[in-house]
């Protein structure tokens, strides 16, 4: 008889042990490690509940990032981390954010739009909580969300969600998704009341252009694309032609009238901006992959891949090669360098003129950590 209890309490020792590892391995970012060093250009840094104070408090609170350069100009807004788990668009947010030197204009730079879903991550597709970057002094680690709020800051989810614009309804969980939730109620869900208080920061901060930084799966038919508002899309092709000249082919898709609550149709007809939103391709987000690790956020490297691509499923190249974090945070950097040139073209007197960003190549080359800060958490 004691022989079995010595064995049954072994089994819960170690039951206990994986189930400690494990929490370790999925433990979600808290809001106050979301960590982001501005460079020396950051001349104000405020937070998302200034343009709605239904936020003040809540988890969907984020910092505001401003950075102005010496001659006046237009605004252009970025925003990363709309979808904490496409991890180009929270990387590209954080490496304009520490390097950016304006020179004419401003910037203003939300690195984790959805706060809320960098406090958890889909442990049942596993999603790790993190992934860690070499930077030239020390290491970097950027949390690793999930596609939605956390349904513990918004709970429950309707059966039915219903968007506010065209009454469009959605599943149930939707109503946790930010680009679904333009352009927003003041005193709605927590998701709601993010997408309201940046509709509102773009119109009480005059922004020209704005930007939402996303990953879409490699079989996902939008891809390496600029989706463009009706009144942007004459930018979006300058854009194209400036980034096909420095050798980032881009495509140019119309965003559709018929889809409502997205960032890039709600901004444009809500205030005066020219919206879009860029996509790079995330094979750790898509159905087709394999083991989802660091490695495969950072590296972009997957056999099912390789093989889907051989068989003529995927819409974007991939080869052995993959599609590593460095070369989608370049295509993001690169791609809002272009924006801005593109509209100082057309508007000088509002032109955005940015230096202190690294190019495509140099990002490629050097990868993501050579442009960021270590944790100093």
């Amino acid at each position: 008889m004691r022989s079995h209890r010595a064995q049954d309490w072994i089994v819960l020792v170690l039951a206990a042990i994986v189930v400690v590892l494990s929490a370790a391995r999925f433990a979600p970012a808290s809001p106050t490690s979301l960590e982001v060093y501005p460079s020396p250009s950051l001349t104000r840094q405020t937070w998302l509940s200034d343009y709605n104070p239904a936020l003040k408090g809540t988890p969907g609170d984020t910092p505001v990032l401003v950075f102005e350069g010496a001659e006046p100009g237009g605004t252009m807004l970025v925003l990363g981390g709309t979808h904490p788990d496409e991890p180009a668009g929270c990387a590209a947010a954080l490496v304009l954010a520490e390097n950016v030197m304006p020179e004419q204009g401003r910037v203003i730079v939300i690195p984790y739009a959805n706060a809320s879903g960098f406090t958890h991550n889909l442990p049942q597709e596993g999603h790790p909580s993190h992934y860690t970057l070499d930077t030239p002094n020390g290491r970097r680690t950027i949390p690793y969300g999930a596609r939605l709020s956390n349904p513990v800051h918004q709970w429950p989810d309707p059966t039915v969600y219903v968007e506010s614009v065209r009454g469009q309804k959605l599943a149930g969980v939707e109503a946790r998704n930010l680009n679904r939730a333009y352009p927003g109620l003041q005193n709605g869900t927590l998701t709601s009341k993010v997408a309201y208080a940046i509709t509102s920061l773009i119109r009480e901060e005059q922004v020209d252009v704005s930007v939402d930084l996303h990953e879409s799966s490699p079989e996902y038919p939008v891809n390496n694309a600029i989706v463009a508002h009706d009144r942007a899309l004459d930018l979006a092709a300058i854009t194209a032609v400036e980034l096909e000249l420095s050798g980032v082919a881009m495509n140019i898709e119309p965003s559709p009238e018929s889809l409502r609550g997205f960032s890039h149709r709600e901004w444009g007809d809500n205030t005066d901006t020219y919206a879009v939103l860029f996509e790079s391709p995330n094979p750790a987000q898509g159905r087709l992959r394999g083991k989802t690790d660091e490695q495969l956020i950072i590296d972009g490297q997957d056999p099912m891949y390789l093989k889907a691509s051989s068989r003529g499923r995927l819409y974007v190249p991939y080869t052995e090669e993959g599609t590593p974090l460095a070369m989608r945070v370049g295509r993001h950097i690169a791609s809002i360098a272009a924006l801005a040139t593109s509209h100082t073209m057309l508007a000088p007197d509002r032109g955005i003129v940015l230096s202190g960003l690294p190019t495509y190549d140099e990002l490629v080359s050097n990868g993501v950590g050579a442009y960021l800060s270590p944790s100093e958490r």
